[in-house]
């Protein structure tokens, strides 16, 4: 091969968008298209992907990207082969026979599966899963999503009757649809298949117990566990721009990661800053099972299994996401940032961004998004049921907001580390970094200073894309083996060195960790909020992040959400200036004598959160010195 003249495609299919670039043997992109797809969110903790739309997106970046590479002199022809990295978890339905979904792809992110994750929880040889798979019951993984889908969608139910139901993750499906429905390739690389808890993490093959457990064994289709880089397993592109291009490599989006930051030998991690928040360290040829609450999963499959230690964060770039859409502070995500510089610290915010729960290390499924004073200790801030919201105060702005929300993903990630020392005996000297938080210099400061070690960021930080690239070139000879790949994409990087005290550093954990426990217990067994007697679940739009429905101690006494019931329902928004920044009130348009008349036929319950209400309005109306009636 002519090396001018060689180029590998990579499809880049995350939680909210989808790309598609084209490197050189430098590994540097040429070309690249990307687009949004829609987020839907029926109701509080449920998160869905339409998976015609994914496979759309897809073939409309493959279009958009080769067309670039092309007007910039090149041929498709020069297109040797494609690798694809997707979103991990995500679990996707469709009629074996038709190749038609059977109901929206559900989300990794997605929490409606708590009650199925409770009650399996109480079966036999549930505490063994993770001797197996490698991976705890959790709403998290793929084997709930799927149970949820067999017991409230007729349509699944029938085709699992039929024995026609197909199941995969998402690389399952884009490879199943790209290939052509007709040409049936139905396969899923080892790194994605190990994230449904039906295979055995040292065989790497689906194992009969864990079928068993999950009443699916011999029931389902499921994909052909293949390598993550092969010459002929995944097929071809059957139509569009790259038509006859073969598909040669195949990764989770993590893996992919560790793989484009080239985390080789044991010993190296990664942490991709994105949606979510993962770390992946590298422990070799054999997995180890932790017993500090992380997962064992595959790094990648090359030919021979490498296994990592791996960590998860549910909120990270989504965190950001909630500021701009939900609370409006600013218009576009990069704004963050200045909006945290415009104060010198959190002002003793501390942000617990648990909107789907807790993940790694913690896995607090009922944790809800939580804000705290840090001077409060615990037993001060159970006494603060009766104040507006926990912790803030007339001092707190939107910048302490916003720094305390790049704060919890370097809270959480510090973490993960300490969990992963424990685990594998061994320190880390340095924490190499990508995704788009990555991108804030001072949130990589701050992950360094908590961690206190460097933090190393690539120039090119399209890492997930690149390793999806490496995967496919390795089984072409695009590279023939890890020496080639040392030097690609190290020159020009940043390294964060930690700049405050291990004593500092330790203190702020602290307070993080007071916090945390402050967030527990807010979800019930169904995946909803407790909200008393009404559940009824508030509809969202469908590109915002689902809301943070509990802020402090009780989501009761959030002033937003007094709007949202029926005695307040009319109720207008309107800002108002309580101290230096803007805090959002929602005033209502009914006077309260009049409210009197609407408590006749409420409980004792009902009638205790009215007049709460009613307390917290009079405060606002002190603290405002204006009459709203």
């Amino acid at each position: 091969m002519n090396p001018s003249g060689i180029f590998v495609g990579s499809i880049d299919q995350g939680t909210t968008s989808t790309r598609f670039l084209i490197f050189n043997r430098d590994g540097e992109p040429v070309a690249s298209h990307q687009v949004e797809f829609s987020q839907i969110y029926p109701h509080p903790g449920w998160h869905e992907h339409d998976p015609l739309e994914i496979v759309a997106s897809v073939e409309t970046c493959i279009s958009e990207a080769v067309s670039k590479f092309e007007t910039a002199g090149h041929s498709r022809a020069e297109i040797k082969c494609i690798g694809i990295t997707n979103q991990r978890e995500t679990t996707i339905v469709w009629d074996h026979e038709t190749g038609e979904p059977l109901y929206n792809g559900i989300v990794w992110t997605d929490t409606r599966s708590q009650s199925i994750v409770t009650e399996l929880r109480k079966k036999p040889g549930a505490a063994q899963l993770p001797n197996l798979c490698g991976l705890p019951l959790s709403t998290y993984s793929s084997a709930p999503k799927l149970l949820w889908m067999l017991t409230h969608i007729q349509k699944v139910r029938d085709a699992f009757g039929r024995g026609t139901l197909a199941f995969g993750t998402v690389d399952a499906w884009l490879v199943y649809r790209l290939n052509g429905v007709d040409a049936n390739v139905f396969v899923s690389d080892s790194t994605n298949a190990s994230r449904t808890m039906f295979v055995n993490l040292e065989t790497l093959r689906y194992d009969e117990t864990l079928l068993d457990f999950f009443g699916v064994r011999g029931r389902i289709h499921l994909p052909t566990i293949v390598p993550s880089s092969h010459a002929t397993v995944y097929g071809v592109v059957g139509s569009g721009a790259l038509a006859g291009v073969p598909i040669m490599g195949c990764l989770g989006d993590q893996s992919a990661a560790l793989v484009g930051q080239k985390g080789f030998s044991p010993g190296m991690a990664k942490n991709t800053y994105g949606t979510g928040c993962f770390l992946l360290y590298n422990v070799g040829e054999r997995p180890v099972f932790s017993t500090h609450g992380l997962l064992a999963t595959v790094a990648y499959d090359f030919g021979r299994p490498v296994y990592a230690l791996e960590g998860s964060i549910a909120v990270a770039g989504s965190g950001i996401k909630f500021l701009q859409n939900n609370l409006e502070f600013f218009k576009e995500s990069k704004e963050v940032n200045d909006l945290a510089y415009s104060v010198d610290d959190n002002g003793g915010c501390v942000f617990v961004t648990a909107f789907s729960g807790l993940f790694a290390p913690y896995w607090i499924d009922d944790a809800k998004g939580t804000i705290c004073e840090s001077s409060c200790s615990s037993d001060a801030m159970a006494k603060l049921y009766l104040t507006f919201t926990v912790g803030i105060t007339q001092y707190t702005q939107k910048g302490h907001i916003a720094r305390a929300t790049l704060e919890a993903t370097c809270f959480q990630t510090k973490a993960i580390l300490d969990a992963m020392e424990k685990d594998s005996g061994h320190t880390l000297s340095e924490l190499a970094v990508d995704g788009g938080m990555s991108n804030s210099d001072l949130a990589m400061q701050t992950q360094a200073d908590l961690i206190n070690i460097p933090v190393y960021r690539p120039k090119m930080r399209e890492t997930t894309a690149l390793g999806a690239a490496i995967a496919a070139g390795l089984a072409i000879g695009v590279w023939r083996n890890f020496a080639e790949l040392r030097d690609i994409n190290r020159a020009g990087g940043t390294v964060f060195e930690p700049e405050v005290s291990r004593q500092k550093s330790k203190e702020r954990f602290e307070e993080w960790e007071t916090a945390v426990n402050m967030s527990r217990g807010w979800v019930k067994s169904d995946g909803r909020r407790d909200s008393g007697t009404n559940t009824t679940p508030y509809p969202r739009k469908k590109d915002a992040v689902p809301p943070l429905l509990t802020i402090g101690h009780s989501d009761r006494s959030f002033i937003s959400e007094v709007s949202k019931t029926p005695i307040f329902a009319d109720a207008t928004k309107k800002t108002t200036q309580i101290s230096v920044k803007e805090i959002e009130v929602l005033p209502v348009a009914k006077p309260l004598a009049k409210i009197g008349t609407d408590l006749d036929d409420m409980d004792e319950e009902e009638l205790f959160f009215e007049l709460r209400k009613v307390e917290i309005l009079k405060r606002l109306k002190k603290l405002r010195s204006v009459d709203y009636y």
